[in-house]
């Protein structure tokens, strides 16, 4: 029977994430999970694909998500009331329009310094109803795509095996970025077909694969480009139906609630894998 064993979210879309122990549910995730964006001062997402050291910016956040906490090596933490009211303006996530709400200059000019280039930090607002795509569909803030990302140890340990077999490092789970870690799943990969997942009083349905870029290549602690792994070695065997290289699976929330380290995940609706 698989269980959760890591639990992590990611405040800031592209920084760093949190690890937890429990966490609250919620239709678009884990809650604060990419609730804020860096985006350029025209409004445009930034992505690690672009900007590497996204992934040096460690936020924090309250449950009550009142205050954020920004820090970075070599930097003053900065501390931000969190604003929910403000102007609402334009942003571009992936091509498509959404609203963000600014939070400041002074959040402004620690990005911009972090990240070598002029930055703004947005919030997603209140009313936020972004629909997402897949079998299942459902919400998210500013996520890729869907509300929750899962990778089994299994999946993450026969990869491991394969770069072993090229005479390359192993790679930790970090750099997939995900929100749910099960284990106890003997075969690589079962997320594919895990359709319908029970997890604590939560219910997941599966909306699609997790298709791979060059986030993954990024090494998430130096904040560089540590490629070609593990992509190249990805794409000798895990090569999607519908294009794309496949690793991890994405879920809508189906039943918000509260989830823990060692809760168990019972699959009540098995299907075939799109790979």
């Amino acid at each position: 029977m698989a269980r959760v064993v890591e639990l992590s979210y990611y405040p800031v879309k592209g920084c760093a994430g949190t690890s937890a122990r429990e966490a609250l549910l919620t239709p678009a995730g884990l809650a604060h999970d990419r609730s804020f964006m860096v985006v350029s001062e025209e409004g445009v997402y930034r992505t690690q694909r672009r900007d590497p050291r996204l992934a040096l910016i460690r936020p924090a956040i309250p449950a009550d998500g009142a205050r954020l906490t920004l820090r970075a090596p070599g930097r003053e933490d900065l501390h931000l009331g969190v604003d929910t009211s403000g102007t609402r303006q334009n942003v571009d996530l992936f091509g498509t329009p959404y609203q963000g709400i600014d939070q400041g200059d002074a959040a402004a000019a620690w990005l911009s310094d972090v990240l070598g280039a002029r930055s703004r930090l947005v919030r997603v607002p209140p009313e936020h109803d972004r629909v997402t795509d897949g079998m299942t569909p459902g919400t998210s803030g500013y996520a890729d795509s869907c509300a929750l990302h899962v990778i089994s140890r299994s999946t993450l340990d026969l990869l491991n095996r394969k770069l072993a077999e090229r005479g390359t490092r192993p790679l930790p789970m970090d750099r997939f970025r995900p929100n749910l870690v099960l284990d106890g799943w003997d075969d690589p990969h079962t997320e594919d077909r895990a359709h319908h997942i029970r997890v604590g009083d939560t219910e997941l349905g599966y909306a699609k694969l997790a298709i791979r870029c060059a986030v993954t290549m990024v090494d998430q602690h130096s904040g560089t480009r540590a490629g070609p792994e593990p992509l190249r070695t990805l794409a000798a065997y895990r090569r999607a139906s519908q294009g794309g290289i496949a690793f991890g699976t994405k879920y809508a929330v189906l039943r918000p609630g509260r989830v823990s380290v060692g809760d168990e995940a019972a699959v009540t609706l098995w299907g075939e894998s799109e790979v």
